[in-house]
């Protein structure tokens, strides 16, 4: 029998979380990073050697944000609440979810979200999204922009100007 270069099916749980907490760059991390640091990502897609689509499980401790409040220009995001109760901010406003419940954020419709564990106990959701190249991503409240490349994302400061 032939082995095969992914596993069949694993134990989420047993997945290795992403060593490097975030992408952003050092001067972004230094405004927002102590609640960046409550956010723990589980790559699952990765496990599989998915190339269209990823797949994270992501915990959130309290306090903790998912992201900066972004919008894609290219990929669709999709989340789905396991466990807690965090509240999604979106230009609409603040929603609280809660297990079961799910979200889905179309591309190009520059509606910026994102989440923020209020409540005081974890946040397990997955999050999925898909690899589109050539992605932009817009955060409204933050002089940031990110455009995906070959390379990885590059950020610049809303003048164009890169982070260092």
């Amino acid at each position: 029998m032939t082995e095969l270069p992914f596993p069949v099916a694993v134990a989420a749980e047993q997945v290795p979380p992403r060593p490097r907490k975030s992408l952003y760059p050092q001067a972004i991390l230094e405004l927002h990073g102590a609640r960046l640091a409550g956010r723990e990502k589980t790559p699952l897609g990765d496990v599989f050697g998915l190339q269209n689509f990823g797949i994270n499980l992501t915990k959130l401790e309290p306090g903790a944000i998912s992201a900066l409040r972004h919008a894609h220009a290219k990929q669709d995001e999709f989340i789905y609440i396991l466990q807690g109760t965090p509240t999604l901010y979106t230009d609409d406003g603040a929603t609280r979810l809660a297990p079961g419940m799910c979200a889905g954020f179309q591309a190009g419709s520059g509606n910026a979200h994102r989440l923020v564990n209020e409540a005081a106990d974890d946040v397990l959701y997955l999050e999925i999204g898909d690899r589109t190249p050539g992605d932009r991503v817009e955060y409204p409240d933050d002089d940031l922009r990110a455009v995906g490349t070959a390379g990885g994302w590059q950020f610049t400061h809303n003048n164009g100007e890169p982070y260092p």
